[in-house]
């Protein structure tokens, strides 16, 4: 695991190596162990790495043979020995046992169609000396990130994490309003947009390439449509598949171990290395001090399969936590769930470099609300016809707003897509919210602005499919990538930490995304083929029971131990000054939340990390 970072001077300038060096410096945590360098008169890159394959021998960044293709590279390439050895099979001579070196030589062979073969999670970047020409790539579900700023005719900078590419004076930080309206709406800024103009985000599965000549953006996967074949062979296959993916995912040359929830996603793979290794696997969970945790389920979990387990209680983060979490984090970001990521990532680091996680559960198999919310729309759309739909959505808006079942009726009255998209709010009360919250200022600019446009998008593209793997394929293509795989990234990262998810090995997801609904939600049951596979693995009371989700019990802490801090700083001068918000607003949210007269924790928790954000990333001249 490692940061990478990078500039193409267009014009023909030459490159900074001073630049280079402060980008790196910029992504230390990424990468303690090992530092490279390349320059090649306009074109540099740098890395920092965190040794996991071929301690001694795998200093990035790296070439083929003659020296005329160079690489650096942030991930893991699970089928690298496969590779490796069909590469040497053709001809290939290979220096190092890294997985890193089978890139040089795939881009031998299949230029920029060298990402295809490869079995991981990556942002990679590949510079052809021979015809001038900078690839980077990211892998298929977005697990890694790589964002970048172009400026046609002079440069382009690339790295893994914001605050690299910031470095250069060049990019600059003026907030994207749009951008800003869907962070509101959604508590993260999905790509390829960032928070600023001037920086976007190369999207999950594709590649750009860039030459002096300009640069282009392409496609290289997508999540295929369900099949219609009913499948009776599944459970088999399934179970096949997430062997495969979690055998492959246990190559290392250093500690590795697992995240344990207690939850059905976390159990299987833990379950499934306990079959694999042997010795026990090294487990980690945290709960709160308010004991509403899975603690319990976890340590039953772990005795069944007999685990190393390491369990931890933790209590409200400091300010000053808080704010390295923002540093961390680089753009806004408002999922709380990302204080108990930091906090069982910095304990898992206690005993391991690589953990494995059940990531990507929840949006293969339907395990949210939202997918059996859905389902349930999409028959009483059948059932009513567009016509009596919109009627009862109009007796419905009639309702008291928290009235059970409300948002349903006002669904089933709009389009399917629109139906769809809504459900992506943090809360389905965003409209009436941001009309509360917003200035004038910032009303009139985003008046016109869909912040729903990246799932209406993902929906299209899915629009076949039924309405289960429809809404699948949505949360696929935004939450898991821009939300969910972004705070484990950001907040493994921030203790070194590697986490492995072999849920998402794109063969798994490929197999699981063509299946019919039937295997993901059945009734009011879901993730069926799941929980198939895993009865028998460990006991049943572990995860036949309600989903209780990753969730910090962040609404009693802002009532707390962060009352005054929060105060302080959503209601001070620098914020006021910013614009966005109408005091008044935001004062009266505060009072109802910490007088316990409402809960809005979330959107609280939203107006602190992006007052703390700016300071962060805005106020001061490098963060």
């Amino acid at each position: 695991m490692c940061g990478i970072a990078g500039k193409y001077r267009l014009d023909g300038a030459p490159v900074d190596r001073r630049l280079l060096k402060r980008m790196a410096g910029a992504m230390l945590h990424r990468g303690p162990d090992d530092e490279g360098f390349y320059v090649d008169g306009p074109f540099g890159m740098t890395m920092r790495r965190l040794s996991i394959i071929d301690l001694g021998a795998g200093h990035q960044p790296l070439c083929n043979e003659d020296g005329s293709v160079w690489v650096v590279f942030n991930g893991e390439i699970y089928n690298y020995v496969e590779l490796r050895d069909e590469l040497v099979a053709r001809g290939h001579r290979f220096k190092t046992a890294t997985d890193t070196e089978v890139i040089v030589h795939l881009y031998e062979d299949l230029g920029r169609d060298c990402v295809q073969p490869l079995r991981g999670m990556f942002g990679l970047a590949v510079w052809d000396e021979r015809t001038r020409t900078l690839l980077l790539a990211r892998d298929r579900l977005g697990k890694k990130p790589l964002y970048y700023s172009l400026r046609p005719g002079r440069a382009l900078v690339f790295a893994s994490e914001l605050k690299a590419l910031l470095e250069d004076a060049a990019v600059e930080r003026d907030v994207d309003v749009e951008a800003l309206d869907r962070y509101a709406s959604l508590l993260y800024v999905p790509s390829p947009a960032s928070i600023f103009r001037d920086v976007r985000k190369l999207p999950a599965g594709h590649t750009l390439v860039c030459t002096p000549e300009g640069a282009s953006i392409h496609r290289y996967w997508d999540l295929p449509l369900p099949e219609p074949e009913p499948r009776p062979d599944a459970p088999e296959r399934f179970h096949e598949l997430l062997t495969e993916a979690v055998k492959i995912r246990l190559r290392s040359d250093v500690p590795l171990g697992a995240f344990l929830s207690g939850g059905v996603d976390s159990s299987a793979v833990v379950a499934t290395m306990a079959r694999l290794l042997n010795r026990p696997v090294v487990t980690t969970s945290i709960g709160f001090d308010d004991g509403d945790s899975e603690l319990p389920y976890a340590a039953m979990v772990a005795r069944h399969v007999g685990s190393e387990h390491h369990p931890r209680i933790v209590t409200a983060p400091s300010p000053e936590l808080i704010e390295r979490l923002v540093w961390h984090l680089d753009e806004p970001f408002a999922d709380s769930s990302a204080v108990p990521t930091y906090f069982v990532s910095m304990a898992a680091r206690e005993h391991v470099t690589v953990a494995l996680s059940g990531d990507g559960g929840d949006e293969l198999f339907a395990g949210y609300g939202r997918h059996r919310v859905e389902a349930l729309e999409h028959r009483i759309r059948r059932v009513l016809g567009p016509r009596a739909g919109r009627a009862v959505a109009r007796a419905a808006a009639r309702l008291p707003v928290g009235t059970k079942g409300r948002n349903v009726l006002l669904d089933v009255g709009l389009p399917a897509e629109d139906g769809c998209a809504r459900k992506f709010y943090f809360t389905p009360e965003v409209p009436r919210l941001k009309a509360r919250l917003y200035s004038a200022w910032l009303r009139a600019e985003t008046e016109k602005l869909d912040p729903l446009a990246p799932f209406r998008r993902a929906f299209r593209r899915a629009e076949t499919a039924d309405a289960v793997n429809r809404i699948l394929n949505v949360d696929v293509a935004t939450y898991l990538c821009d939300d969910i795989l972004v705070k484990v990234d950001r907040m493994s990262m921030a203790h070194s930490l590697e986490v492995r998810a072999p849920l998402l090995d794109h063969k798994l997801v490929e197999f699981v995304a063509t299946l019919p609904a039937a295997w993901k939600l059945n009734g009011g049951g879901s993730k069926v083929l799941l929980r198939s596979v895993l009865d028998g693995m460990v006991p049943r009371a572990a995860f036949d029971r309600p989903k209780h989700g990753f969730v910090s019990p962040i609404a009693g802490w802002l009532r707390r131990e962060l009352a005054g801090y929060v105060e302080d700083t959503i209601c001070s001068r620098r914020a006021r000054e910013r614009g966005y918000f109408d005091p008044a607003g935001v004062r009266a949210l505060w009072a109802a939340h910490r007088s316990g007269q409402a809960n809005f924790a979330h959107e609280i928790w939203m107006l602190l990390m992006l007052e703390l954000w700016h300071r962060a990333f805005v106020d001061r001249g490098r963060p």
